[in-house]
């Protein structure tokens, strides 16, 4: 190489050197955290920052750059920037990559150097002398808590633990230390959630707040589930800890047997730790981050939100690593951890980028959003009851302008535990975006949707082999994998939809111009469904999947084929169709009775599907579907082990078409991340058919039966032939549904013991609803008490 020679060069001087030098296939500059400020980017003499490295390669007369981050931490203090002079054009490729065998971490994270002494109440305190923002606070790598009412609680349902009373005048009467705190709370219906600083309070006592902008759904903060934080007074629990920013003083509450002194303080203070400028005009092409870990953001529920046309959705555009404007960019193989906001975030035009490899976890929003400009969507709306008028709608299909990730590929992605502050989150978000490849993601642990789309702008998507559960865990009507279509044919209304699709029938592939498919994914949705087509949703074929706890929903759109999906313990759930909508659910196994909602008209076909219970099958077929539908009690392979093809098939594919798919293709592929990610708990099949002697009892949308079979002994970890096996928990149906979850066992209620269904139902019957009851449960391998406050139920 030549790099003695550049290091004796002054910086212009090297690039009037580079710019003569032969095209070379290819070049390796290195850098390390413990490179001298005079490196020279030679593996001997690193470069000590990343961003010296970055200039050097601009102005590499190579094919291939790549730029080797030895092991280590890379504080940042500002974004890494890439725009299109970082590969000249097309004219050749970069690599920002971990050195083979270490991983480069970038960080926003500063070390504080701290001095504490006793404050009170096991508290101690600290003066913080750097100029920090103090919005996260990590202590040895791990997250606290900011002090909060009521206290962090990991198992509470919704924001770590809610109260009524957070915000309540006599509460905050305590306060002295309020401004600057903040108020979470849940939306009324449970559709997200909303963020508010405390900026003081009136005459009353009550709250001042700014905020709630981050929900395209107006609702009030749900009464009940809603939580204060960043309150000196409510720093009362181990873990907890509070910054005084007028006094430049940290206040933390140790941890039992925690030594502050020996302790490591850390607090991100970027938005962004990367970040991709470039536009259709002048695309950042060709750059790859590859083996890197992303970590320490701060939180971002705060800042400037738009909505995403009609969906439910507001969003900040921004990221841990954030792309404008890329063509052949790839971010492969990368760690994303304890970041305050989005993980990854493509806004506006892209062609041909991709995610893949990548682990993300602890994510305070989203890990992965595409995302168009509304600039390219023709007659845009932007809250749910809006529309443009007829007259004033543009009726030209598809996209008006090239701002929009199209062609991009999202795949073997291990996902979870993401939303830690934000609960209007997705795994993989898809919003004014076309023919993106979803597949082989891992997803589980998240407050909302594990896969979600938008709006119908304009689909083409493929969603396949992924493996998602353990999703809509902090809300509620929504599903595993979510979609809206609300898009220009689409109304509140149902009668203003009917007249404009009479005079203009085209209308409805306008935005949703190409089919979106949804296939071989694996779905597990405990309180919602495990596929939820919503207001409008159309141009979809969904087959292959294999749905294991909350059934297919179909709302209120056109020109769905659904086929060969299997239902364990649920079934269809049809809302609101409209005539001619061309929808079709044909050779579909469900085990239950399908719930329609609003129906009148069938679609263009129902039929040829397979039941597992003969009520359901007379249900369907007295609402005129289903004239060659079958009854089949179905043997699968093995259901404990997650194999649920049926046994006989050949005899079902002559009757009825249905066929066996793979089981065991869901989900990561790649063997670094196979050998991180979790597996769905599997549900025992429950099938109440005539003549088989099982007997299921349905309670409050909870359907149960009397543990009594090796196999739902194996499934649930139970050692006895003892409780009542949860099959289901209906997600919209079930007030019960905060408490008890599809494959627990019920041990006791009401202090009294559960051993069979009839004891479960004796103590239904003579139990007081008007005050609080405690049931038991086996689940995750323990006994776990939850208190059902007073009033959830009424006596039957």
């Amino acid at each position: 190489m030549y790099f003695r020679r550049l290091a004796a060069m002054a910086v212009g001087q090297v690039a009037a050197f580079l710019a003569f030098l032969p095209m070379e296939a290819q070049v390796s500059l290195y850098v390390s955290p413990a490179g001298s400020a005079d490196g020279n980017g030679s593996m001997d003499a690193p470069y000590r920052c990343i961003e010296d490295a970055q200039a050097a390669a601009r102005n590499v007369p190579a094919a291939e750059v790549t730029i080797w981050l030895r092991g280590g931490s890379y504080q940042l203090e500002h974004p890494l920037v890439f725009t299109a002079e970082d590969t000249g054009g097309e004219r050749k490729m970069l690599c920002i990559r971990s050195y083979p065998g270490e991983q480069a971490v970038l960080t926003s994270g500063v070390p504080l150097s701290l001095r504490w002494e006793t404050h009170k109440g096991g508290v101690v305190k600290a003066r913080v002398h750097q100029r920090v923002m103090m919005d996260m606070l990590l202590v040895n790598g791990e997250l606290r808590p900011m002090a909060r009412y009521p206290n962090y609680d990991s198992a509470a349902v919704r924001l770590n633990g809610v109260a009524a009373d957070a915000a309540d005048p006599k509460r905050v009467k305590r306060w002295k230390h309020f401004e600057g705190g903040y108020l979470h709370a849940m939306h009324g219906h449970d559709w997200g959630d909303f963020h508010y600083r405390i900026t003081g309070k009136d005459s009353k006592g009550e709250l001042i707040l700014e905020g709630g902008w981050q929900n395209n759904r107006p609702s009030r903060p749900h009464p009940q589930n809603r939580m204060v934080e960043n309150i000196l007074e409510e720093l009362d629990a181990p873990g907890e800890w509070y910054y005084d920013s007028g006094k430049g003083c940290l206040y933390y509450y140790p941890l039992p047997g925690e030594k502050v002194e020996q302790l490591r303080f850390e607090t991100p203070q970027l938005k962004h730790l990367v970040e991709f400028r470039g536009c259709e005009e002048r695309p950042v092409r060709n750059i790859t981050l590859q083996g890197l870990k992303f970590t320490q953001t701060v939180r971002t529920f705060m800042e400037e939100y738009e909505p995403l046309l009609r969906s439910d959705w507001r969003i900040y555009r921004g990221g841990a690593v954030l792309l404008e404007g890329t063509e052949g960019c790839r971010i492969a193989d990368c760690d994303f951890r304890l970041l305050g906001g989005n993980a990854v975030f493509f806004s506006g035009y892209h062609r041909n980028s991709s995610v893949s490899g990548c682990l993300f976890e602890q994510i305070g929003a989203s890990a992965v959003c595409m995302v168009g400009k509304p600039e390219a969507v023709r007659s845009p709306s932007f809250s749910y009851g809006s529309n443009a008028e007829p007259d004033e709608m543009d009726f030209t299909p598809g996209p008006k302008t090239e701002e929009y990730p199209s062609r991009c590929v999202v795949s073997d992605n291990l996902i979870h535990h993401i939303g830690l502050f934000e609960k209007q989150v997705a795994g993989v978000e898809l919003s004014m975006c076309s023919h993106i490849l979803v597949s082989h993601n891992t997803i589980y642990d998240v407050p909302r949707a594990g896969i979600n789309v938008s709006e119908g702008t304009w689909g083409g998507h493929r969603i396949v082999y992924n493996d998602v559960f353990n999703t809509v865990l902090e809300t509620g009507d929504h599903g595993a994998f979510n979609s809206w279509g609300r898009d220009r044919f689409w109304s509140s209304s149902n009668k203003r939809i009917r007249q404009l699709l009479q005079a203009r029938p085209d209308l409805v592939l306008a935005d949703a111009g190409s089919c979106t498919t949804l296939a071989c994914n694996r779905f597990r949705c405990d309180r919602g469904w495990d596929i939820d087509l919503d207001d409008g949703s159309s141009n979809y074929h969904i087959y292959n999947n294999l749905c294991l706890n909350g059934g297919i929903k179909l709302r209120e759109g056109f020109y769905r084929v659904v086929e060969n999906n299997i239902m364990v313990n649920n079934t269809f759930h049809p809302h609101v169709w409209f005539p001619r909508s061309g929808d079709v659910f044909v050779r579909n196994l469900v085990m239950s009775p399908y719930r329609p909602i609003g129906i009148s008209h069938w679609g263009a076909e129902v039929d040829y599907n397979v039941f597992a219970d003969s009520t359901a099958y007379r249900a369907a077929r007295g609402g005129g579907t289903d004239e060659h539908s079958v009854v089949y009690v179905p043997e699968f392979v093995n259901p404990e082990e997650g194999d649920f093809r049926l046994a006989n098939v050949e005899e079902l594919a002559s009757l009825c078409g249905f066929k066996n798919f793979g089981m065991d293709d869901f989900g990561v592929t790649s063997p670094r991340l196979k050998a991180l990610a979790a597996r769905p708990p599997m549900p025992l099949p429950a099938v109440c058919t005539e003549g088989n002697g099982t007997r299921v009892w349905e309670w409050s949308g909870l359907r149960l039966k009397t543990l009594d079979t090796l196999g739902e002994r194996s499934a649930t970890g139970m050692d006895s032939e003892r409780g009542v096996y949860v099959v289901s928990v209906h997600a919209m149906g079930s007030p019960l549904r905060d408490f008890i979850r599809p494959n627990d066992v019920i041990l006791r209620l009401s202090g009294k013991p559960v051993n069979r269904l009839e004891d479960l139902q004796e103590i239904v019957q003579a139990a007081d609803w008007t005050k609080p009851q405690e049931v038991t449960v086996f689940r995750e391998q323990r006994e776990q008490s939850k208190a059902i406050p007073a009033g959830t139920l009424r006596k039957p």
